[in-house]
């Protein structure tokens, strides 16, 4: 069991990322960044999620120092990101979305070769380490350009890691992976926080974001949405919808059904109820019961998850 002292003294310990009042309006007038508050935790992983042009990719490269900040302080591990720009981007590695890799050189050399450019001396055990643990050191001296999608993403995410950084950026890290792989990488991802590595990704899969983060974000048209412990947020994800095909249609939903959550759709001949899959009781064996005795038949049922871009809808339209 931790000492009390110890667990004080971790969460007394400063955000490794700070974001204050950060905004950014490229040339041409559109404003991709409004007003961002975030405090990104150490040692945890951070899921932002949004759909797309929402602003995830401008907010990592504003950080990453990629792209100049607009107003508003930034500042990793406590460097600012502008006036120690060095010291703040030494600790930071960067996985992004496209596949652009030196195609000709060999996995072993890429990897170097990254780390030099960070003014780190040559440390062949320690690039052994990450590729065995990407598993790709059977690969070390394959060209890039022989290796599938997935492997040419673990040769990112390596050489993200050469410099040895505190803060890992995982841009989209499993677009265009199968499924298995990135399962895969999602134990990878664990492991590197197990080591002390924070990470913050970007994704379009719920399931990743349920898998692996300990915070959700969520960000829309360039704000902040709302942040929150993942377990929470995952109940509200958790919502579906039951679809009653009826056997004929209804001019209404009965008065007796009004505790339900229920909608009429396609002329009256769908009845489509919203409930939560995590909850204790869904409520669908009562309302069964109900259309039962209400003498409302149907011929078929279907169950459908909201997709994504709904639940951001949802979201949006429940903080605004």
């Amino acid at each position: 069991m931790a000492h009390p002292q110890i667990i004080s003294s971790i969460a007394l310990m400063p955000p490794v990322i700070s974001i204050s009042n950060l905004s950014k309006t490229y040339k041409g007038g559109f404003q991709a960044l409004k007003n961002i508050n975030l405090d990104i935790e150490r040692g945890e992983i951070f899921a932002l999620l949004g759909p797309n042009g929402a602003g995830k990719t401008t907010l990592i490269n504003i950080v990453c120092g990629i792209v100049n900040p607009g107003d508003g302080i930034v500042t990793v591990n406590g460097h600012n990101i502008v006036s120690a720009f060095r010291a703040a981007r030494s600790v930071i590695g960067l996985v992004p979305q496209e596949l652009a890799t030196e195609t000709f050189e060999s996995v072993v050399a890429t990897v170097n070769f990254s780390r030099g450019l960070f003014g780190k001396s040559a440390n062949a055990e320690y690039v052994e380490k990450i590729l065995r643990s990407l598993s790709l050191w059977d690969k070390k001296d394959d060209k890039i350009m022989s290796l599938s999608g997935g492997m040419k993403r673990r040769v990112l995410i390596a050489k993200a890691l050469s410099h040895e950084p505190d803060v890992l950026f995982l841009d989209e890290p499993t677009a265009g992976v199968d499924v298995e792989l990135r399962k895969d990488m999602w134990g990878v991802v664990k492991t590197l926080q197990e080591s002390g590595v924070t990470i913050i990704l970007t994704t379009h899969y719920i399931e990743e974001a349920e898998q692996m983060a300990d915070r959700i974000g969520i960000i829309d048209r360039g704000e902040i949405v709302l942040v929150e412990d993942k377990k929470k947020l995952m109940r509200e994800l958790g919502k579906k919808q039951l679809i009653l095909e009826l056997q004929e249609a209804l001019p209404e939903i009965p008065a007796r059904l009004s505790g339900f959550d229920l909608m009429l759709d396609g002329n009256g001949r769908e009845l489509i109820y919203t409930y939560d899959s995590q909850a204790d009781r869904t409520g669908i064996t009562a309302l069964l019961a109900e259309l039962s005795d209400t003498g409302i038949k149907f011929f078929d049922v279907k169950t459908t998850q909201s997709s994504l871009e709904e639940i951001f809808v949802d979201l949006v339209r429940k903080a605004s």
